[in-house]
């Protein structure tokens, strides 16, 4: 658990699933912001520290509490997504337009730039896998409704395959996917809903960047998905 991206403390929290009590603190950054724990982990962790530990993404070993960590990236990181084997991780960085790759093996960093893109400061924020890791999709900045469509078939050589207009005439906040990768939920004014497959819009709901699918058998809670658009060929 963050302790939040406007605080000073330097750790994040460790809670007990069955009470919620605080079980330890994981030291090593303030401004803790998104955490992450994709399906191969280990747990993923970013911060919007202004003193250069922003520029890292940090994994946390969940067994040993051990902290290491990626990067510089070229600026502070916001939103992320790590794939299903936790080989390669995309980030928005600050002052990019566009999205940066990181091979979580060797700490190889890769930049990919939207061209054409508007002008001014860049502020993208949401990012996310379709579950078969063929893409990454991208939202713009607030004053740019568009959604940016990366090839990710070379995950280190990002190409920029498509480009698609959102209804509202502003930029998204969030995007996710359900399971099977039928749909995409893109987060704005209201959540934009978009086929997946064909590209196209379909709907609109109620706004909610804390979106994820859960899926009952019987009664029961079969799966989970995740508000993160993190990947999932490995296990599907």
């Amino acid at each position: 658990m963050p302790t939040y991206e406007g605080s000073s403390a330097d750790y994040i929290n460790v809670l007990d699933a069955d009470t919620g009590d605080v079980a330890r603190k994981v030291y090593f950054s303030n401004r803790s912001h998104d955490t992450q724990f994709p399906l191969s982990g280990p747990l993923f962790q970013s911060t919007h520290a202004a003193d250069g530990s922003g520029r890292y993404l940090y994994l946390v070993d969940p067994i040993s509490y051990a902290v290491s960590r990626i990067g510089p990236y070229s600026g502070i990181l916001g939103p992320y997504a790590v794939d299903s084997m936790s080989q390669h991780v995309v980030n928005v960085v600050d002052g990019l337009w566009g999205m940066q790759v990181a091979d979580i093996k060797t700490g190889q960093i890769v930049s990919a730039n939207i061209p054409d893109h508007p002008v001014g400061e860049p502020w993208l924020h949401g990012i996310g896998w379709t579950p078969d890791e063929s893409e990454v999709w991208q939202v713009s900045s607030s004053s740019d409704p568009n959604i940016y469509v990366w090839s990710m078939l070379d995950p280190m050589a990002p190409k920029l395959k498509d480009r698609l207009s959102l209804k509202s005439e502003r930029g998204a906040y969030w995007l996710t996917f359900d399971l099977k990768g039928d749909y995409a939920y893109v987060s704005h004014d209201e959540t934009e809903i978009f086929n997946a497959r064909t590209r196209t819009s379909v709907g609109l709901i109620g706004s909610s960047a804390d979106m994820l699918e859960i899926d009952f058998m019987d009664g029961k809670v079969s799966r989970v998905g995740d508000q993160y658009g993190i990947g999932r060929a490995a296990r599907d």
